[in-house]
C-alpha cells in the first residue's frame, strides 16, 4: 500500500495467532517501523528488504504474546529501538514465560525491556515518516494505536466490526469503548484502519457499522437523556 509519494506500508500474518505485523517505510530514505512484530522475525526481516527499507524502530502497541514474540529477533538483527507503553511493561516482563508455556511457544524469546516508553501525542519517527501515539487503553493497561494522516494503525483496539477482548489481566470494557469512541471515531472519517488482527477497515465503516460502537453510542445517548 502506498499511502504518498515517498511513504508505504506492508502487512504481514504473522504466528499461531495469525496477527497482523505492519512494516511501514520511506522509500527516499530506506528507515522504516515496525509495528507489532508478532512472530516469525525473518519473514519480518524478508518483508523489509524487498520493500527496500531497514527497520530503524519497533512500536508496540501492546505487550501480549502474539504481538511481541518476534520482538527479539528483529532487535538482535536490527538493533531497531524498542517502544512500549510504560503500563504494559508488567505485562511484557511476566505475561510472557507464562502465556508461552500455556500454548507451547518458545519462552527463550522473551523480548527485551523497552529502549523507552511511549505516551500519549509522542511522535515516534525514523528520517522521513512519523507515526503519532494516541493512548488507547482497554485491551491491557497500556495499550496505544499509532496513527500518521489517513492511516491508523489500531492493534488489538479496533476491528472490523469488531473490537479487541477485555476479559483478560488488565482488560476494560469500559476503557476500551471510551477509548475507540472518544479517541479513535474523532479522526477523519477516510482514515484507513489497520488493526492487530484479520482485515483491513475505515474510521468511516465502524462509526457507521460496527455493533459494539452503535450500542455504546445508544445507551450513552440514554444515559444523557435520563
Amino acid at each position: 500500500m502506498e499511502v504518498a509519494n515517498e511513504l508505504m506500508v506492508r502487512g504481514i500474518v504473522v504466528g499461531v495467532f495469525q496477527e497482523n505485523c505492519w512494516v511501514v517505510g520511506n522509500r527516499r530514505t530506506g528507515e522504516a517501523i515496525c509495528v507489532d512484530p508478532g512472530d516469525q522475525p525473518e519473514e519480518i526481516l524478508a518483508l523489509a528488504r524487498d520493500m527496500g527499507v531497514r527497520i530503524k524502530l519497533i512500536a508496540n502497541s501492546h505487550a501480549h504474546i502474539d504481538h511481541v514474540l518476534g520482538v527479539a529477533g528483529i532487535n538482535a538483527a536490527t538493533g531497531a529501538r524498542f517502544l512500549l507503553h510504560h503500563q504494559d511493561l508488567d505485562l511484557l516482563r511476566h505475561g510472557f514465560a507464562k502465556s508461552a508455556s500455556a500454548f507451547g511457544l518458545d519462552p527463550t524469546q522473551q523480548p527485551p525491556d523497552p529502549d523507552a516508553f511511549v505516551e500519549d501525542g509522542d511522535v515516534v519517527e525514523v528520517e522521513g515518516l512519523q507515526l503519532r501515539a494516541i493512548t488507547t487503553p482497554g485491551h491491557t493497561a497500556g495499550s496505544v494505536s499509532y496513527y500518521t494522516p489517513g492511516m491508523l494503525f489500531s492493534g488489538d483496539t479496533l476491528f472490523r466490526g469488531s473490537i479487541g477482548r477485555t476479559d483478560l489481566p488488565g482488560g476494560s470494557f469500559e476503557q476500551e469503548m471510551e477509548s475507540i469512541c472518544n479517541r479513535l471515531l474523532t479522526l477523519p472519517p477516510d482514515t484507513v484502519v489497520l488493526p492487530g488482527h484479520m482485515d483491513e477497515t475505515s474510521i468511516d465503516f465502524e462509526t457507521r457499522h460496527n455493533p459494539f460502537v452503535l450500542e455504546w453510542q445508544t445507551r450513552r445517548r440514554a444515559r444523557e437523556g435520563s
